[in-house]
C-alpha cells in the first residue's frame, strides 16, 4: 500500500515555509490505519525486537502506540507534556529552537531493566524521542528501538537517537 498517498500535505502550517505532514487523512482510511499498525508491527517482529511496552510520545504516539502495543502483545505507556499526569512522576526537560519543553512518565509506569519501544507518527529533527530515550534510560529501562511512521530525512533526526533499531515506514 502507497502511504504517502493517504498522508496529506500543508503548505505553510504552521508558520510559513514549513510543509506540514497530515495524518488525519491516513487515520480516516480504515485499509491505511490497519495496514500502518500491521505493517509497523511485522517491521518489530522482523527485527525481533522483545518488547514488554510501547511507549507513545504525546500525543501523536498515541494513536499508533496503544494499537502497535496490543498487536505486540505489550504494554503501552503514554509519555506526556509536564503537567498532564495525575501522579508522581519521572521528567526530563530538553531544548528546544527557541527555549525548552519538559515531558513526563508516571513513576509506577516503568520499572528498571523494562524492554521498550518508543513510537511517534513523525521524526524530524530527533529532539522529543531523543529526551524520550533519556527519559526511560535514566529510569534504567532498555530502550531496543523505535517506530515512526514518517521520517523526514533531510532533518537527520535519526543521527540524535541511540544506536538502537529506528524503524519508519515513509521516508520524504
Amino acid at each position: 500500500m502507497d502511504l504517502k498517498s493517504l498522508i496529506r500535505d500543508i503548505p505553510d502550517f504552521p508558520k510559513p515555509g514549513i510543509l506540514f505532514r497530515d495524518i488525519t487523512t491516513l487515520l480516516r482510511d480504515r485499509q491505511g490505519l490497519r495496514y500502518t499498525i500491521d505493517f509497523l508491527a511485522e517491521k518489530c517482529f522482523e527485527a525481533n525486537l522483545d518488547i514488554d511496552y510501547v511507549i507513545g510520545m504525546e500525543s501523536r504516539g498515541f494513536i499508533f502506540g496503544t494499537p502497535l502495543a496490543y498487536k505486540l502483545g505489550a504494554g503501552f505507556i503514554p509519555v506526556r507534556k509536564k503537567g498532564k499526569l495525575p501522579a508522581a512522576v519521572h521528567s526530563i526537560e530538553y531544548e528546544l529552537e527557541y527555549g525548552t519543553d519538559c515531558l513526563e512518565v508516571h513513576r509506577d509506569a516503568l520499572h528498571p531493566d523494562s524492554r521498550v519501544l518508543i513510537v511517534d507518527d513523525l521524526i524530524a529533527t530527533g529532539g522529543t524521542a531523543s529526551a524520550t530515550a533519556k527519559l526511560v534510560q535514566q529510569i534504567g529501562c532498555e530502550l531496543v528501538g523505535f517506530g515512526f511512521i514518517i521520517e523526514l530525512r533531510d532533518l537527520q533526526g535519526r543521527k540524535h537517537l541511540p544506536d538502537v533499531p529506528i524503524i519508519s515506514l515513509v521516508e520524504y
